[in-house]
């Protein structure tokens, strides 16, 4: 915390002269001062701990009942700190164990006079702390004092910092991250039992089969207007594809085409506020029967404890819940909090054409439309919104073929302009047919490059949903040119080019006939990409965008990039809760989980040696802190969010118990857990709702992460990365003792996992 001259126990600084200049300066700056202690002895919960007690009042006044507690730092060390001006009186104290949860318990203070701390500098030269908790029972513990120079100006960011950003929770009392030291290296990753091979590859374990690198586009919305019975033969004769193309008998003038009622209220678009609020009722909602006069909502709060919240325009609520129907089925999203409270707003006061989102991607080919669409479904997906991508290129294979030359996307060819016309409209009807059935967000991707092709989707979207273009820009010619490569390696369009530097030069021209016609988007609602992709600046535009999810679209672009770069993913080390079956709670690590930490020290060491702008994160509970001691060179940051799902009154308890003495929270759990709110506790959607700032933070990171925490959080963000449905996270497997590496790239995301002990 700050940087300049230091001062320490061990000898008080090289340089005594600098160091009185130093404390001369009175209010010129303050003092970071840092108590350590270190043992080698396996304190458990409930056990006697350190702590600080002393002359002032800061650490007590000499009343061992107000003693400052030390918090754990690693497996072995122990710290307090805190920030005293560098003229500050004499300070007189004292170390002693007690209890951290029993004030009546055993006290011991350490042997010998009192410490004192003049100037930042410990007097003296005692180096051991002794307790002497019998007549033939002595502890001793090493003791570090270090204290840093911390201008008024690194001070005060620091308390904005905190006050901003690390407020303690109402509920816990902690902060919601904090940042650790990057601890000294040494220790005991030097232990046999806990030595890795060098070639980290003789860890590796199979990753499930969809993991490997794949082409966008194909991943995209299956066309509804084209069946994959039968040929498709070309008006040449040939056979060309194994696709016939259904016609819908659907012009592609659509202007007298019959209107499409949307009676499906969507909940995905926000109401129109700047500020972004975050609600603790999480759940999902269902209407309520309307009878008479009287109308109210019905608010899942979880499916153990229902809840009901009352219309502003409600007397009284009905107690019957309507019978689902076609019309309400997928009605709201599976998403939670702001999210859900955000969708009533729109549900009432939205009107009927804005209760859909269409995301219409425009730019030029290898501009990262596709990639960009793709990262942009998996977060609202994940985020509990019902989400397609609709890829105008898939259904131009499938109607077309894959063998187009760039000639086929010349402006001067009519056939081929109609052509391409006539697949973006049937891909657009297909996304509309989709949203009237209760899809909520379309993300549309072509190149929409003109403003004839762009005038012709608003004019298919009056009254059934709301357009946001979405233009992606790049100016830097190195990474268009990777882009093109990529594309020519990957895109079927260039499958069955044997010669690359022919399918290159084809592609170029295709480009060059899109750059003549290029009219950038200044009509409608528009957010523009400007050299964003490739993590150094850039800038984002925005024209006439408002509601919750736009600006929620808004907030994570903004945070993209492609800078390629791992993420570490693993559990903590088996707890003593593991052991014994139990869910929740805090205590430390089991001897084989220990060992863990130390193995996975050695992996982090050996994968990231290189990565030295790397950091570690973990939640704030004992076991995932204790799991990340052994990792020594690196930054680590404690995040709340990152703290196990919160069983409530359930903490602690085994399954066996809570299905004896709970059957029905333990029937309700297995009926639905991605939905189940513990009593007093967490459901799934609420963890996901906490983990957004996380999934924001590591989309914008631009050096590897590793990320130590549990079960329920580690399956969320797995979903996250992997795409995988919501209803399949609870069921997601995620052992102990391995590590699954996620790389993300231009290639999108791909996955390793590691097993370094059974």
């Amino acid at each position: 915390m700050g940087t300049g001259a230091s001062s320490s126990s061990h000898g008080g600084g090289d340089e005594p002269e600098e160091e009185e200049e130093y404390l001369d300066q009175g209010g010129g700056g303050q003092l970071y001062v840092s108590l350590k202690m270190e043992n080698n002895y396996k304190l458990k919960k409930g056990e006697l701990l350190p702590h600080v007690f002393g002359s002032v009042p800061l650490v007590g006044s000499w009343d061992s009942s107000k003693a400052l507690s030390m918090e754990r730092e690693s497996t072995s060390m122990w710290e307090l700190s805190f920030v005293v001006p560098p003229n500050h009186e004499t300070l007189d104290f004292k170390f002693l164990l007690k209890s951290k949860y029993n004030s009546n318990a055993l006290c011991v203070v350490e042997e010998g006079p009192n410490r004192q701390l003049i100037g930042g500098a410990l007097q003296g030269d005692a180096r051991q702390a002794l307790f002497r908790i019998s007549s033939d029972e002595v502890l001793e513990y090493r003791v570090f004092i270090k204290a840093d120079r911390v201008s008024p100006f690194d001070l005060a960011a620091s308390w904005r910092a905190y006050q901003e950003n690390l407020r303690p929770s109402a509920v816990r009392g902690i902060p919601d991250v904090s940042i650790g030291s990057v601890p000294e290296t040494g220790g005991e990753n030097g232990s046999s039992s806990a030595s890795l091979e060098l070639d980290l590859e003789h860890y590796v374990v199979p990753a499930p089969p969809s993991s490997g690198p794949f082409y966008a586009a194909n991943n995209t919305e299956t066309p509804r207007s084209l069946s994959l019975t039968g040929v498709f033969t070309k008006s040449d004769g040939s056979v060309n594809s194994s696709y016939t193309y259904k016609d819908s008998g659907i012009p592609i003038d659509r202007s007298s085409k019959k209107e499409m009622e949307v009676v499906i209220p969507d909940l995905s678009k926000m109401y129109s506020s700047s500020g972004m609020v975050e609600s603790k009722s999480v759940g999902t909602f269902s209407p309520f029967q309307k009878q008479d006069s009287q109308r109210g909502l019905f608010v899942d709060r979880g499916v153990g404890s229902p809840r009901l919240v009352k219309s502003s325009s409600s007397s009284a609520f009905s107690p019957e819940v309507r019978k689902e129907s076609p019309e309400t089925k997928n009605s709201m999203p599976e998403a939670a909090g702001a999210v859900a409270a955000a969708a009533v707003a729109d549900q009432m006061l939205g009107p009927k054409e804005d209760v859909h989102l269409a995301i219409v991607l425009v730019g030029l080919p290898a501009r990262g439309k596709t990639f960009t669409a793709a990262k942009l479904t998996r977060y609202l997906r994940w985020l509990g919104h019902d989400t397609k991508h609709f890829n105008v290129g898939k259904y131009r294979r499938l109607k077309h073929g894959t063998n187009q030359t760039a000639d086929f996307f010349r402006a001067d060819n009519p056939e081929g302009m109609e052509a391409r016309n006539e697949v973006a409209a049937l891909a657009f009807d297909d996304m509309v047919s989709w949203m009237q059935e209760g899809g909520q967000v379309g993300i549309f991707d072509a190149t929409n490059s003109t403003k004839k092709r762009r005038n012709m989707l608003m004019k298919m979207a009056e009254g059934k949903c709301k357009i946001i273009f979405l233009e992606t820009i790049c100016n830097d010619e190195r990474i268009i040119e990777r882009n093109i490569r990529l594309k020519i390696q990957q895109s079927p369009d260039y499958a069955e080019e044997p010669d690359f530097e022919a399918g290159c030069k084809d592609f170029k021209d295709r480009l060059s006939y899109y750059e003549k016609v290029y009219d950038p988007v200044e009509e409608g609602s528009y957010i523009k990409m400007i050299d964003m992709v490739s993590g150094h600046g850039g800038q984002i535009q925005v024209n006439n965008i408002s509601g919750y999810l736009p600006g929620r679209i808004v907030f994570f672009l903004v945070n993209t990039h492609l800078t390629p770069r791992p993420i570490l993913l693993t559990r903590h080390g088996e707890s003593m809760d593991n052991l014994r079956g139990r869910i929740g709670g805090d205590h430390a690590l089991s001897d084989a989980g220990e060992l863990y930490a130390k193995k996975l020290g050695n992996f982090v060491e050996k994968r990231l040696k290189s990565e030295r702008a790397a950091s570690i994160w973990t939640s704030t509970l004992e076991r995932t802190i204790l799991t990340a001691g052994p990792i020594s060179g690196f930054p680590k940051i404690q995040w709340r969010a990152l703290d196990e799902i919160y069983a409530g009154v359930c903490d602690g308890m085994t399954y066996d118990e809570i299905k004896k003495n709970m059957p029905e929270e333990y029937e309700a759990r297995k009926k639905d857990k991605l939905r189940y709110r513990y009593p007093r506790g967490e459901s799934y959607l609420d963890v996901i709702q906490r983990l957004e700032p996380v999934i924001i933070e590591l989309e914008r990171q631009r050096a590897p992460v590793v990320v130590i925490s549990h079960q329920a959080v580690l399956r969320a963000l797995y979903a996250y990365f992997a795409d995988r449905p919501l209803k399949e996270i609870p069921h997601i497997e995620m052992p102990l003792h391995t590590i699954i590496e996620i790389q993300m790239g231009v290639t999108g995301v791909q996955e390793k996992r590691y097993k370094l002990m059974d």
